[in-house]
């Protein structure tokens, strides 16, 4: 079932090449993880992304956006 969040989820994409790191968690973004691709192009875990969201509306890379 899809998450019950007040917007829409956003699509799954799973990386296909290592990526840096998640400026959420710090962690690498690595090869197979599964991650969120915002529409201002900046890519973060799924799960990061999803908590993120349920405080702040914006990319954290972005948040004038």
């Amino acid at each position: 079932p899809l998450s019950l969040l007040p917007c829409p989820p956003l699509p799954d994409d799973v990386l296909t090449k290592d990526a840096g790191e998640c400026v959420i968690c710090l962690e690498e973004l690595l090869q197979g993880d599964t991650i969120a691709r915002l529409p201002c192009l900046c890519i973060y875990h799924k799960s990061c992304i999803d908590s993120w969201f349920e405080v702040n509306r914006s990319c954290p890379e972005h948040p004038s956006d």
